[in-house]
């Protein structure tokens, strides 16, 4: 796992942002790690993000946070909650059992959406015991064949038994070479029936760094797809 994040952060370094102030967001703590939730009126479901890179959000009072604003689901957030859906941003050290239960009390069902590296800390919080009612996978490290990393979602769960209901989204042009399209298909045939997997093409590409936000990584111009994809499985 250590030399995975090394390897990312070479290919992503991190700059400095200015914070941000979440909109209709409020500060919660659970179990002991701050993080920002967005309540909505008469809510369909929860989603819980879990951004890429080293998972950082810096999360502060007032629902602000210093990091990752321009990952793609940390940038979605209120897209997510026009679509009706409390949305916890979840700071990197959440217990992913303990938020999953967090937003449970509110409102299931129960939506774990991770990109990137954060897809491999969906699958540890799975491990020890997280149960939420779906799970979102983009631009994830799924298998061996996604890059040279040895610790993958697949690795890492163990069995597909592991797994709730999944969908597996990916860009057929992701040229980051550890989420590597080639990685998606090993995960389907592993998994079986508990993924569906669907494929996004086109938008924007940062040649400079195929890993960053703005390339096909992290679905640049293509954010109402993107979410729209998404929300089509959540309601499902």
């Amino acid at each position: 796992m250590l030399a995975v994040l090394s390897s990312f952060a070479i290919l992503s370094p991190a700059q400095a942002e200015t914070p941000i102030t979440v909109k209709g967001g409020e500060t919660v703590t659970i179990a002991g790690v701050r993080s920002i939730l967005i309540r909505v009126p008469s809510p369909k479901g929860s989603a819980i993000l879990l951004t890429g890179g080293d998972g950082r959000l810096e999360v502060g009072s007032g629902a602000r946070f210093g990091k990752a604003g321009d990952n793609v689901l940390i940038r979605n957030r209120d897209a997510f909650a026009a679509q009706g859906y409390n949305v916890l941003l979840a700071d990197r050290g959440t217990n992913l059992s303990a938020a999953v239960d967090h937003m449970a009390a509110l409102k299931r069902p129960v939506i774990v959406i991770a990109t990137s590296m954060g897809t491999m800390r969906a699958a540890q919080g799975l491990v020890e015991g997280a149960m939420p009612d779906r799970l979102v996978l983009t631009s994830g490290l799924l298998s061996k064949a996604s890059g040279p990393g040895d610790t993958t979602v697949q690795s890492i769960l163990g069995t597909p038994n592991r797994l709730p209901r999944t969908l597996a989204l990916h860009h057929r042009e992701d040229r980051c070479r550890l989420t590597l399209p080639a990685g998606v298909a090993p995960f389907q045939a592993w998994a079986g029936r508990r993924v569906q997997v669907e494929w996004m093409s086109g938008g924007q590409v940062d040649e400079a760094n195929p890993c960053r936000f703005s390339a096909h990584h992290g679905f640049a111009g293509q954010d109402e797809e993107f979410v729209a994809r998404i929300v089509k499985f959540m309601m499902r």
